[in-house]
């Protein structure tokens, strides 16, 4: 499971643990035996365990009936419906995406690598080289509680706690066995799923001194197709906005029927021929001249040409046509989970207990998008293919077109664009691994209350490509051929072509990519005096994490096999990082105390073992800081609770925002008209029609470390049982914000962004137009919001209705642009994602909320929820993606739509045939609500007309489950 240095490192920190481990047996040995008269239990946000749970920070809790009654099968389903958590990694967001095939938790919009994600209160191997953690490998069965602290935690956990801390909480001394099923099935076709889990227990610890248990499960669930779905198979879209009909053309130059390119020779008015001009490395010219020619290109669709319309699945776009991939995608992937948690504990006395456990999980996603783009390539001027379906088609020549008294000369070279669409979509199969092990001590001596533990993970993820990606030797041989008519429809090719085209396909595997922590952690708490108000309690503790993440690809992808495709980067990134703390809670006064933390986190230098080969390169230097929390909880009776807290925090950058060289990145998401204001040599690369051009990403080795600064207020009300309400305040401001500019802000301003645009080489040796997404500390970013809780419990003369009513409102959200304010001299501007589709192409919705109801009656329980989004503004449409209704050829002017707010209902009804037996039948997205029309072109994947991030895209669903206890 382990690599042999990470044996050596686990030896290491095993013989450390022992030391402690055996001093805390030694103690415990000479302890005098002592009854705890109550006892002291601990919450996440909290290293003191306490006989009160009631503190001064917002934490929310779900219990395991709280998870059946929400109707989600999945942990990221779970994290989704939370009104605090925006700004997370969606299944879709694999299509075509940044999703990787992970899932991740955010809370505040601030982003998931902000908020710390536990499994019984230990870290996890992170899905990258950070610490964003895949939910996938959380086993929702085995769960007991989440806990979920919604304020900074860097005092106590240290880096990434800066948005709050998601706890899960596994089963615990289980001794009975249960199995569960369930089938979920949509109204229409496509997403079907189901689950079996089964957990199981053995000894009691209370009487036998030991506990084992046991929990597994499986999940599958199917491809979501765009042609099942009305709201997702075209991207052609008609639609109406203030009386006006347009039509919405979303496509790519990578066509089928194909798009070719005439590229003359151009002589100036005095008859010379005209060779393109000689720029210096800023873009200038130097007044001279390449002995390149300066060529002029006509570009147009052979098969419009000839029919005077695009082909199927086609729309004109300028002389050009585009193809309709959406046609081709699925909305979300299908995917396979399996999970196990197995778990003892042993009452070595009355007051040690050991314990360890271990998770496995198995993960593995496949996603499908468009088949593979051609991008432009040579094709043979004397060949058949070019003298039958291109030259007798190219528009006839307007020299009024050229500047300068320029005139077309001879014909240079053609080329084409084409979608390899009898290749079939390129299909990826993402199958992550994980190991989590966890031993430890913990018990109470001397009223000391500690914990120390050792712990274990590893995630391994293996991207295969399983097709849609054509080699490139055999491709190439195929195109210059000529066999396959690239400027015919795809329905006359005939057979064979069809099988030349798959031939030419690659499957195999791509890349690898491997993450671990090793870490030894302990804590301990007691009171230390009495004063006047209670007992003052202090809490101390530290831990030392190595991390590493690895990158390694295999051969075809080293190689550079596949067609226009370069290999990835590698890396052996790895660091070491410590921390301690100390925590005191201190009552004041009576019904008044203030908690106190104070924690130093020392982040090492990261090495990179593949820097060269056989050599090791240190990338940057060690980073420390201190970060502080106070909070104060005041009760000035019974019926309320007034609380309030300050601090700062901490989060280094992640390994690869620092030590990645510049990497390849594909394309970008949108297609871009050429900006205008670039350097000459940069903007002779343009294309004369929107085109996806290339993308390069790299790390940044002075990157400093992120700070914040936080606080919250708020009250707790409830005066009885059945009533309670809660309303809190928060407010986060970052510093030195690690972030990469977005394609649509470097695009849009390509003056302030000058030196974001590059060239790459492409697969023909000449240069294509490209940008740099490199990783920078922008500044600061501002916010702040309302979260509020209501529970109601009313005894009714048939039953009994519980209601919670729960939500958040963003106050402000926005963050200083790269390279204004501050020490630049500039004016400061602030981009914002609240409440609009924004710049970063994503949106912070305003207001989030859920309101759950469940009627229990007899052997019944119905349960109602309701999960609310606000509308938002909609992203800017331009650059001709949309078109005049009546007239699909006339570009309409820039539209901005509005995106309706988002109401989804969920009904299920559980009933209790006996103590062991149960069944439920439920409906998720009751009233079949769908996604509403938007025209962002940007975030998520690649589906078209909607956003798959904030909607259910499967519609109403019907599902059924059992649950059997023995």
């Amino acid at each position: 499971m382990f690599s042999n240095s990470k044996v050596a490192k686990s030896i290491r920190l095993a013989m450390a643990f022992g030391a402690v481990s055996a001093t805390a047996i030694s103690a415990n040995a000479v302890a005098a035996e002592q009854e705890e008269e109550v006892e002291r239990i601990s919450v996440t946000g909290s290293s003191i365990k306490r006989t009160d749970m009631e503190g001064a920070l917002p934490i929310t809790t779900l219990s395991s009936e709280d998870i059946v009654r929400s109707g989600v099968t999945s942990v990221p389903d779970l994290m989704a419906q939370l009104p605090s958590m925006q700004g997370f990694t969606t299944a879709a967001d694999s299509v075509g995406g940044g999703g990787g095939g992970i899932q991740s938790a955010s809370l505040r919009a601030l982003g998931d690598e902000y908020t710390l994600v536990l499994l019984n209160g230990r870290r996890m191997a992170s899905s990258d080289s950070g610490g964003v953690i895949d939910l996938n490998q959380i086993p929702l069965a085995a769960i007991e509680r989440v806990e979920v602290l919604m304020d900074g935690a860097s005092a106590l956990y240290g880096s990434d706690a800066i948005a709050g801390v998601v706890n899960f909480i596994m089963k615990d001394d289980l001794q009975e066995t249960n199995v569960s099923v369930r089938y979920d099935r949509p109204q229409e076709k496509g997403g079907s799923s189901y689950n079996f889990s089964i957990s199981t227990g053995y000894g009691d610890l209370s009487t036998d001194g030991f506990n084992v248990m046991m929990a597994y499960s499986h999940d599958s669930k199917e491809q979501l197709k765009s042609k099942d779905r009305d709201f997702a198979n075209t991207g052609i879209l008609d639609f109406s906005h203030n009386g006006e009909d347009y039509t919405l053309v979303q496509g790519s130059a990578n066509a089928g029927p194909g798009n070719a390119y005439a590229h003359y020779q151009q002589f100036d008015a005095d008859g010379n021929l005209v060779y393109q001009k000689e720029y210096d490395e800023n873009g200038d010219w130097t007044g001279g001249y390449t002995d390149q020619l300066d060529l002029a290109t006509v570009s147009f669709n052979p098969y419009r040409e000839q029919n005077g319309e695009c082909g199927p699945n086609s729309a004109p776009s300028g002389t050009t046509c585009v193809f309709d991939y959406t046609s081709t995608l699925e909305i979300a992937p299908e995917y396979e989970r399996d999970n196990l948690f197995l778990q003892g504990k042993l009452e070595i006395s009355d007051d040690l207990q050991a314990y360890a456990n271990y998770s496995w999980s198995k993960f593995d996603m496949i996603t499908r998008i468009a088949p593979y783009p051609s991008l432009e390539f040579g094709l043979d001027m004397d060949g058949s293919l070019a003298q039958n379906e291109v030259i007798p088609h190219i528009p006839e020549l307007d020299n009024a077109n050229l500047a300068d008294g320029r005139t077309y000369g001879e014909l240079d070279n053609l080329t084409a664009r084409w979608r390899t669409l009898p290749g079939g979509n390129r299909t990826d199969s993402i199958e992550t691994t994980t190991h989590h092990a966890v031993m430890g001590l913990k018990g109470d001596i001397n009223d000391i209350a500690f914990d120390v533990s050792l712990t274990f993970s590893e995630a391994d993820r293996k991207t295969d490509r399983l097709t849609g990606y054509p080699l490139d030797t055999e491709f190439r041989e195929l195109l210059a051929a000529g066999t396959v008519n690239v400027f015919g429809t795809f329905e006359d090719l005939t057979d064979e072509q069809n099988q030349a085209v798959k031939d030419t396909m690659y499957s195999g595997p791509w890349d690898r990519t491997e993450t671990s922590s090793i870490s030894l952690e302990g804590q301990a708490s007691t009171a230390v005096m009495e004063l006047p108000a209670g007992d003052m309690y202090v809490g101390v503790g530290g831990d030392y994490r190595e991390v590493e993440y690895k990158a390694t690809n295999a051969d075809a992808n080293t190689n550079e096999i596949i067609f226009l495709d370069g290999a990835s980067d590698e890396y052996d990134l790895s660091r070491e990082t410590y921390g301690m703390f100390v925590e005191a809670v201190i009552p004041v006064f009576d019904n008044f105390e203030v908690t106190a933390a104070v924690r130093y986190d020392n982040v090492g230098k990261i090495t990179n073992d593949m820097a060269e080969e056989g050599t090791s390169k240190t990338v940057n230097k060690d980073v420390d800081d201190t970060t502080y929390k106070i909070s104060a909880a005041y009760r000035p009776n019974d019926d309320w609770l007034v609380r309030a807290s300050i601090g700062t925090g901490f989060k280094a950058a992640t390994m690869k925002q620092i030590a990645s060289p510049r990497e390849d990145f594909g394309v970008t998401s949108d297609t871009y008209l050429c900006p205008q204001g670039l350097a000459g040599n940069l903007a002779a690369l343009c294309k004369p029609e929107p085109t996806q051009y290339e993308v390069w990403r790299e790390g940044n080795a002075d990157l400093k470390p992120e700070t914040s600064e936080q606080m919250s207020a708020g009250f707790v009300y409830a005066p009885s049982n059945e009533f309670s309400f809660a309303l809190d305040y928060w407010n986060v401001e970052l510093k030195d914000k690690v972030e990469r500019l977005t394609q649509p802000q470097i695009f849009n301003d390509p003056v302030t962004y000058a030196h974001l645009f590059t060239t790459k080489t492409n697969g023909e040796g000449t240069e294509d137009l490209a940008i740099i997404q490199a990783a920078s500390n922008i500044g600061v970013s501002k916010n702040s919001g309302i979260d509020w809780a209501l529970e109601l419990t009313n005894e009714l003369s048939f039953g009994t209705l519980k209601t919670s009513f729960a939500g958040t409102y963003v106050i402000e959200s926005k963050s200083l642009r790269v390279g204004t304010g501050g020490s630049t001299g500039e004016e400061a501007i602030w981009d914002s994602s609240l409440g609009r589709f924004g710049i970063d192409e994503e949106v912070v919705f305003r207001t989030v909320a859920r309101l759950s109801n469940t009627l229990t009656h007899g052997d019944f329980a119905h349960t109602l929820n309701l999960n609310y989004r606000s509308g938002y503004e909609d992203a800017l449409a331009t650059g001709g993606a949309v078109r005049m209704g009546d007239d699909i050829n006339t570009v309409a002017p820039d539209i901005q739509l509005y995106v309706s707010s988002y109401m989804k209902a969920d009904w299920v009804t559980k009933y209790y045939y006996n103590d062991n037996l149960d069944f439920s039948v439920g409906i998720n997205n009751v009233f079949d609500k769908q996604p509403p029309l938007s025209l962002r072109t940007g975030g998520a994947g690649h589906q078209v007309g909607y956003d798959p991030r904030y909607v259910d895209v499967y519609g109403r669903t019907f599902y059924m489950s059992a649950n059997y206890t023995f």
